[in-house]
Order: structure tokens, then C-alpha cells, then sequence
């Protein structure tokens, strides 16, 4: 049988063909513009450009749960300052109720009547149980997981079996499994796990539990009948979030260090393929992959690259034959996904910087007071501090199509300044002493660096000429660090330098591997926000360290000579193994009661041995930490005689070694570990570095957008060694501060200029306060609680600190276009 058609009919056909082509490409240039009208340049160098609309959530938001009928989304926000629940109707797309608790994190389960939640309780030890009434969140009690007060137990994930009243919780601090029985409010049953657990998900048929051995780099299958473990499943190192199929049959799971996400035949329990999910094969440690959500109709898999910004996405109807399908720019730091119907929700622990939402609130629009509680020998003082600027958004949107794929694909690529070739080949100059390969020539031979503690460039150096100062914010200018504003001002001044960390749990492990895990990311902000946890930083607990270790494990694969002064070696002995036999033995590590300058004269006595018998190592790391203060206590230095004796010691090292045979073979680095989030004009992570050394440039002002990450690649250009993450490969090197030319002028250091004996005498609410907080280890209380004491000493006791900034670079040099 044959069909005929009209001409006219054709005609018609063809012009809806040719309008739809139209449409779409309309729609993807609309979506082009939109992404690059949302750009913006992050203080790392990185940029974001935030696919969709968006909600604002609290500080810090870690996961979503969704109920069985779709219709309610809870969000859980464990941060620094409030931490809450958030009850959101994805009908309408509304927070429709905000519940500020005392200790959360991580852990959330709905029931399958769509009316309880389950909350983890953090380092309370609870499960916290609400209910979903009239559109909010009413508290309903909790269920404590001991009755031992002194129990260190960090309840993490959980699943619920609502059919046998039995939920699921597993722990990161004791690594147990408890089952605790909804109905008689008690745990019935515990079972110890081989390293910290993070979360757990039970099969549809309730048989089976499957937790993510977080610090063990397996997947532990749970026998809930028998009630026992079944043989381990090998996976990614720090595996984190699970997602099972509907049918129970295939298991994904998140390897954060790995940027992998495992996939499980459950019937054998075997890995049947691994997905990449960064955005270069074989990329190096840093996408930190921690989020998972399927389509409805399960053929898509959508993975959260938290560090990387984005979501990758993966056809998976056929598992085991995967395949890339490309990426989507989201908000700073994703730490959960959920689809429901045709839409993503995508929770952004760390919001959208300062960019502007237009068309909804601002999360930087209001600066919000919170109340800190420091217990100190049973004793709780209260402080109001400003906190949580750093606000967590959801990101919604249509899943997107193939088309669309496309675009937001290459705007993920153009807000990534990582690549492989960068990776082998940094930015450079010819000739400069800073090599761009990694194995080049340098006619510098010995690196020394130098940590010091939590100051912002406007602080300290906001009074120099030439730079972006302002001098408003100014608390320790000339006089109190003469020798800094010497140093800026004989060889090179950096007004536009940047930290990684954000305080001094993540900002150390950023100042020596040029990243933070996922680990410390998500745990730091419980400890700094005063309810509880250690600090676990600075190689003080095997999850926190990176996969491949520090710069000294690099420097001693690549067989560069080595030793550390302080950093990475508390109480005289080494935090980690390559540090073994690497460290001067006499040179303490954090302790505001010994002096700098005690420090400077215990590494030139080590330094002197060293140099007398050509056995200087080619790295040197330091650590100079006394001007992060003892705020205002009585009979402790004051911030300013702190600070100027910290700048004292400097100028006495600086000088020592520019008077050394090694001078003109040296380069000395001096940074903050992070930057305490400190009043600065620009950034609160805008901070003070210097360069120093027979190649370096003479009073020069450098403007370049530097990190943490540009300090470390031009050391390790220097050294010989390769970047150990995506962001020191991706930094550009600070090779505009050296010159072809050595300059063998030695450095004079400046006597102090105040007393650096003074101390506290002032009886204030400052320093009662400072009583009440423990300076024992760095950062072991608020920084900005801190940060308030500091500003009063100097700016006096009824002065009000600003509120720090957090900036993004709106414009720059570079062409976004996509």
C-alpha cells in the first residue's frame, strides 16, 4: 500500500523540522549566555558558573533525603556555626521550614509513611526523630546510642527497615554498626567495623546492609538474618556515599580519592567496572567524587565531584558498560544529588561564593549572630560572634539533554584551569630560574618554607605602598612587623595571594599536599564549631592524609634530601612515617609559651651543624607559629608583642641565611597556613606571603592571583618533583618573582620596634573570654571568636571587628566564553 502526502503537507512538515532545529538552537545559545553571565573567577583560580536556579540552604548542607512519595526533601547543614534541618517541598520548590539543632551531621533516613526523620545527633552520640506535621519539622525526641558520657561515638549514615522497627547507624569515631530499635527507643546491637564507617544502605528485600568503610577503602556487606559480615569488597580509597538499583542488583559507590565511583554486581559481590569520573583520565587526587543519584528510569547516573565543582554523568542502563556523557557546572563544593521526577537537586556545601542571585536571596546578603558555646572545666561561656558566611545553596534543573550536555560540558572544562599538559608543562618564562617541567634546571638548589599562623594581608601589611591595602583593617602595620614590610619591600610585595584552607585543620594539609580530603572538609567545621571532635590535621589520623602522602613522602620517591623543623612533628616526634628520622629533634612544634625566636636559634644551631658538613637538605620546612596570639588572657604576651616577636624571628632567619654560603642557591618561601578569616578588604582568605633569595626579584610589586597551590608548584619545580593534586598543578607558579640575575645583597633585619615582652593586664570581657579557650593547638577555637579578641586589643574593647569577606574575581583578563 502506498501513502501520498500533499506538497502542502510536506512543506508543513519540513518547516516544523527546520522550526524545532531553531529552537534548540536558541536554547543552547540562551544557555551558553546564561552560564557565562553566572561565571566567576573563585580566589583559587577556579571558577563557577551555577547550572540553574537556586535555593538557599544553611552552612555547610552534607545530604538530602527524599520521602517515599516524593514530595518532601530534607537537608541536612553541618557547619561551622548554625547547624540545622531543612524541611523543602519539591512540589513548589520551597524551604518551607528551617530547625536550628545543637549537634548534627551526616546521617538522615525518612520513613516510608513520609512522616519521621531520622537525624544523626553528631558527637551528642543520638539519633535525633522528627516529625513531618503542617508543613515543619516538629522535634519528636532522640535515641541515644550510649549511656556513658565519655563515649567518643559520631553517629554517621543510617538506613531504616521501617518493617521490623530497626534502623541502621553507623559511626566514623568508634567504627561500629549499631541496629536501634525505633520502637523501644534503644539499641539492641552493635557490631565493630575495621575502620571508619560513613554510610549504609539496605537492599529492597531488607536482607542485606551495605556500609562504606570510609578510612578502609572497601564496601562491608551486612547479613541482616544472621547477623554478621560477609567478606569485604574491595573498592576506591576513601568510599563514601552508596546507592543501590531499585532491584538491589548493582551498588554504586562515591572513592573520593580515587575520583572513581565503583560499581557492584551484588549477586557476586564482585567490582564489574569503575567509573572516572574527573575530568582528564588518570587525573591526579582532587576531584574528591562524594555524591550519587540515578534518573527515575535508572539509565542515568549523576556523581558529584565536589572539589571539582561539577556532576559527571553516565548512561548505566547496561552496568558494566558504562559510558561518559559529560558534565554540569554546579555551585562550590557539592556534597549531595538527588532526582526526583525530571529534576536535579544538587546541595553546594559551600554556596556560590559571593555571586549574586538576582532572582532569590543572596547567601552573603545577611550576616547572621550566632551563640558559641566553649565548655572549659565544666564551665560554658557564651559568646556572639559573626559566623557561617560561607552559606550552602541547592541547585535545581531539568535533567538535562544531550544538547545540553554538550554546552554545560565545556563550560565544566572552562572553569578548570587543570589539565594533563599543564600538569607536565607549568606557565614560565625562558630562563627564569623556575623551570616549567618537572626534572628542569635551577640554579636554585635549597628551599626553605616557612609556616607561620592566620593572619590576613590587611592585618599586617595594609599600610604598604603600592599594594591593596586598606588601612582601616590594619592591626600589626611597620611597627610591630618591621621586617616583614622590610621583606616586601626589598624583594617582592604580593597584594593578590590567597590561601587554600580555610583554618588550620585543612590549611595545613593544603600548605603541604595542596588539598584537603573529603574527610577533613566535612569533619573540621564540628570541631571548629565547638561540638566536639579532635583536630585532626597535620598527619594526626591516617583518613584525614591524602593518598599519596606530603611533600616530604614526594621528596623522598623522587630522592630529594629533606627535613622538617616543627611542622608535622608535634611533641618531638613525627606525625608521619616519612618524616622518621627527617625532623630536627629540638625544635618544638606548636607551643605559644616558647618563643620564635627560640625557634629561629634552635634551627641555626641544626642549620650551622648542617652547613659546616655540606649536608644542608635540599627542602626545609619550618614552622613559625606564635603570631596566631593568645587573644587578651592575663599574663600571656599580648597579640601585638606575639606578632612582633613572631616578625623578630624572621627577620633574624631571613638574614641568617642571606649571610650564608648558600645564599645565591636559596629560596625562601613565608606563608600563613590559612588565614583565620580575618578582616581583609578583598578576602578572608587573602593573606600575607613573601619570597626571599639570591634570585629573587628586588623591589617589585607582584599582582598575580597566587595560592597556597602556586607556592607549593614553585617549590616543587624547583625541587624536581611533581604536583601532588589538580590545584598545585594547575597554579601558576610564581615565576615573575625571580629574576635570571642573582642579587647577592644580604638582608639586615629590623630590631623590634615594640615591646615584645608585653603582656595582658587588662581585666575585659576579652580576656575573660580568652581565659575560657584553649590556645594548647592551634585553631582549637572559633577563629573568628578569636579573630573578635584579637581586633579589640588593638582597636579597643567596645571597636567591632568587620565581618570578613568572601570574594569572587568577577573580571579578568581571560575570555569565558564558551
Amino acid at each position: 500500500m502506498k501513502i501520498h502526502f500533499s506538497k502542502s503537507l510536506c512543506l508543513g512538515i519540513v518547516c516544523s523540522f527546520v522550526f524545532s532545529l531553531e529552537s534548540i538552537a536558541q536554547g543552547t545559545i540562551k544557555l551558553q549566555q546564561d552560564l557565562q553571565k553566572k561565571r566567576v573567577r573563585l580566589p583559587n583560580g577556579w571558577k563557577l558558573s551555577p547550572h540553574g536556579k537556586s535555593l538557599p540552604l544553611g552552612d555547610l548542607p552534607l545530604n538530602l533525603a527524599v520521602s517515599a512519595n516524593k514530595q518532601w526533601m530534607v537537608a541536612t547543614n553541618n557547619g561551622q556555626s548554625v547547624q540545622s534541618l531543612q524541611l523543602i517541598d519539591t512540589q513548589t520548590n520551597e524551604v518551607v521550614h528551617s530547625l536550628e539543632v545543637a549537634k548534627s551531621w551526616y546521617g538522615l533516613a525518612i520513613s516510608s509513611d513520609n512522616k519521621t526523620v531520622y537525624a544523626s545527633g553528631g558527637n551528642d552520640n543520638k539519633v535525633l526523630r522528627f516529625e513531618i506535621s503542617n508543613r515543619q519539622l516538629v522535634a519528636k525526641g532522640s535515641i541515644s546510642l550510649t549511656d556513658k558520657a565519655k563515649d567518643i561515638i559520631s553517629p554517621t549514615g543510617m538506613a531504616l527497615d521501617d518493617e521490623r522497627g530497626i534502623l541502621y547507624v553507623v559511626s566514623k569515631d568508634n567504627n561500629k554498626l549499631y541496629l536501634v530499635d525505633v520502637r523501644q527507643n534503644k539499641v539492641n546491637d552493635s557490631f565493630a567495623l575495621p575502620a571508619e564507617g560513613f554510610t549504609c544502605v539496605l537492599t529492597p528485600n531488607r536482607d542485606k546492609l551495605y556500609i562504606s568503610i570510609w578510612g578502609g577503602a572497601k564496601i562491608l556487606p551486612f547479613n541482616c538474618t544472621t547477623k554478621s559480615f560477609d567478606q569485604a569488597i574491595p573498592v576506591g580509597d576513601h568510599p563514601n556515599e552508596l546507592l543501590l538499583t531499585k532491584d538491589g542488583k548493582t551498588l554504586f559507590v562515591a572513592n573520593a580519592n580515587d575520583n572513581s565511583v565503583s560499581v557492584i554486581n551484588t549477586q557476586t559481590n564482585k567490582v564489574i567496572e569503575v567509573l572516572n569520573a574527573a575530568l582528564f583520565p588518570n587525573a591526579l587526587e582532587g576531584s574528591s567524587t562524594n555524591g550519587l543519584a540515578l534518573s527515575e528510569d535508572e539509565e542515568r547516573l549523576y556523581i558529584s565531584n565536589a572539589d571539582n565543582n561539577c556532576l559527571a554523568v553516565f548512561e548505566v542502563e547496561n552496568p558494566g558498560k558504562s559510558k561518559s556523557l559529560g558534565f554540569v557546572p554546579v555551585g562550590w563544593y557539592p556534597t549531595a544529588i538527588k532526582v526526583v521526577g525530571k529534576t536535579v537537586y544538587v546541595a553546594n556545601g559551600k554556596g556560590f561564593s559571593s555571586f549574586a542571585n538576582p532572582k532569590g536571596p543572596n547567601p552573603l546578603a545577611k550576616i547572621q549572630k550566632v551563640t558559641y558555646q566553649q565548655a572549659d572545666n565544666e564551665k560554658k561561656a557564651k559568646v556572639e560572634y559573626i559566623g557561617g558566611l560561607m552559606k550552602g545553596t541547592l541547585s535545581l534543573f531539568p535533567e538535562p539533554t544531550s544538547l545540553e550536555l554538550g554546552v554545560l560540558s565545556k563550560a565544566v572544562y572552562t572553569n578548570t584551569p587543570y589539565n594533563k599538559q599543564i600538569e607536565l608543562e607549568a606557565k614560565g618564562e625562558k630562563g627564569n630560574p623556575i623551570p616549567t617541567k618537572v626534572g628542569g634546571k635551577s640554579p636554585i638548589k635549597y628551599v626553605f618554607y616557612i609556616l607561620k599562623e592566620n593572619r590576613t594581608y590587611d592585618q599586617v601589611l595594609a599600610d604598604v605602598k603600592g599594594g591593596n591595602g586598606d588601612l582601616s583593617l590594619l592591626l600589626f602595620g611597620e611597627k610591630v612587623t618591621p621586617n616583614q614590610h622590610k621583606l616586601v619591600k626589598d624583594f617582592v610585595l604580593l597584594d593578590n595571594f590567597y590561601v587554600d584552607g580555610e583554618v588550620s585543620s585543612d590549611g595545613h594539609n593544603w600548605s603541604t599536599s595542596a588539598h584537603a580530603t573529603d574527610y577533613l572538609e566535612k569533619t573540621w567545621p564540628t570541631g571548629y564549631g565547638g561540638r566536639g571532635g579532635k583536630y585532626d590535621g597535620e598527619g594526626n589520623r591516617a583518613i584525614a592524609n591524602p593518598k599519596n602522602g606530603f611533600i616530604w613522602d614526594y621528596c623522598k620517591r623522587a630522592g630529594v634530601s629533606y627535613r622538617t623543623y616543627g611542622e608535622f612533628a608535634d611533641d618531638f616526634k613525627p606525625n608521619i612515617p616519612s618524616i622518621e628520622g627527617h625532623f630536627c629533634p629540638d625544635f618544638p612544634s606548636f607551643d605559644q609559651k616558647i618563643m620564635d625566636t627560640l625557634r629561629f636559634n634552635r634551627w641555626k644551631k641544626d642549620f650551622d651543624a648542617l652547613l659546616a658538613k655540606n649536608q644542608v637538605p635540599q627542602f626545609n620546612s619550618l614552622r613559625f607559629p606564635n603570631d596566631h596570639t593568645e587573644g587578651q588572657r592575663i599574663g600571656s604576651y599580648s597579640p601585638t608583642a606575639f606578632v612582633a616577636e613572631n616578625d623578630y624571628a624572621i627577620g633574624l632567619f631571613v638574614e641568617h641565611l642571606s649571610k650564608s654560603k648558600i645564599w645565591k642557591e636559596t629560596a625562601i618561601f613565608i606563608v600563613e597556613d590559612d588565614a583565620q578569616n580575618g578582616s581583609d578588604h578583598v578576602d578572608a582568605h587573602r593573606t600575607t606571603a613573601y619570597v626571599a633569595g639570591g634570585f629573587v626579584k628586588r623591589g617589585y610589586v607582584d599582582h598575580t592571583p597566587y595560592s597556597t597551590s602556586s607556592m607549593l608548584r614553585t617549590m616543587e619545580l624547583i625541587l624536581g618533583i611533581p604536583p601532588m593534586s589538580q590545584y598545585d598543578a594547575a597554579a601558576t607558579p610564581m615565576y615573575k618573582c625571580f629574576s635570571s640575575k642573582a642579587d647577592l645583597r644580604p638582608f639586615t633585619h629590623i630590631p623590634p620596634q615594640v615591646d615584645i615582652f608585653e603582656k595582658n593586664t587588662v581585666e575585659n570581657a576579652s580576656s575573660r573570654l580568652s581565659e575560657k579557650l584553649d590556645f594548647s593547638k592551634e585553631d582549637a577555637i572559633p577563629d573568628l571568636v578569636l579573630n573578635q579578641i584579637i581586633w579589640k586589643s588593638v582597636k579597643g574593647e567596645n571597636s567591632e571587628m568587620p565581618a570578613p569577606h568572601r570574594a569572587a574575581i568577577l573580571h579578568t583578563n581571560e575570555e569565558d566564553e564558551d
